[in-house]
């Protein structure tokens, strides 16, 4: 048996700022990566239109997921307009456990909980080329009025002060080239030793 088959998969966890772009650089990753996969988060809120369950989101009601909540069930929760959000733990580790890697895209509050819960993942802070760049790109959504952008902003500065809590950060100036800087970041924890000399030789002699 191959030694890279005996492994666990690794959950790498990208957070940043509103704009920086991680979400279409996951969406990229996952279209370009093998065995790596999304965690699908769960949800109180009700489905919209075109979305799936266990695809778009686990959706449940409150107190179900207040009964997660208690449980030690999830990774990371957080209640936003009334209606819960957060990553099952379950999930996650299942495909771990089956040499599959997970990503999750989450907020610098989440990704801190769950480094809390699951230290072993792997963290990454997308971070945009420049503040102003960051402003063109809120204000070209054409989604937020210019006092709410100035808020995400002010925000965005206060989320740089906890960069330190994580492993790696990833400047998206250029969608391709950060794409394939956090390709190899997978490729390299994959390189990391991650098995005793003794289980290595153990698997080596099995061969012969």
């Amino acid at each position: 048996m191959d030694i890279r088959e005996k492994h666990p998969g690794k959950l790498f966890v990208l957070s940043g700022p509103s704009g920086a772009g991680k979400g279409t650089i996951c969406k990229k990753l996952l279209e370009e990566t093998d065995k790596l996969e999304l965690s699908v988060s769960m949800t109180t809120r009700n489905p919209r239109k075109g979305e799936e369950e266990g695809v778009s989101y686990f959706f449940t009601d409150k107190e179900a997921f207040e009964e997660n909540i208690r449980r030690g069930n999830l990774l990371e929760y957080a209640e936003v307009y009334g209606n819960y959000y957060g990553t099952p733990k379950a999930p996650v580790i299942e495909k771990l456990e089956s040499g599959i890697d997970v990503i999750l895209e989450i907020d610098m509050q989440g990704a801190l909980k769950v480094k809390e819960n699951y230290p072993g993942g792997v963290f990454i802070f997308i971070l945009p080329p420049s503040m102003a760049e960051l402003r063109k790109r809120l204000t070209g959504r054409g989604t937020e009025t210019a006092e709410a952008i100035e808020l995400r902003l002010g925000e965005t500065l206060k989320e740089l002060s906890y960069i330190d809590k994580y492993d790696y950060c990833v400047v998206n100036g250029v969608l391709e080239e950060a794409v394939a800087r956090v390709k190899a970041i997978v490729v390299a924890e994959h390189s990391k030793v991650a098995f005793t000399a003794e289980e290595l030789i153990d698997s080596y002699r099995e061969e012969i």
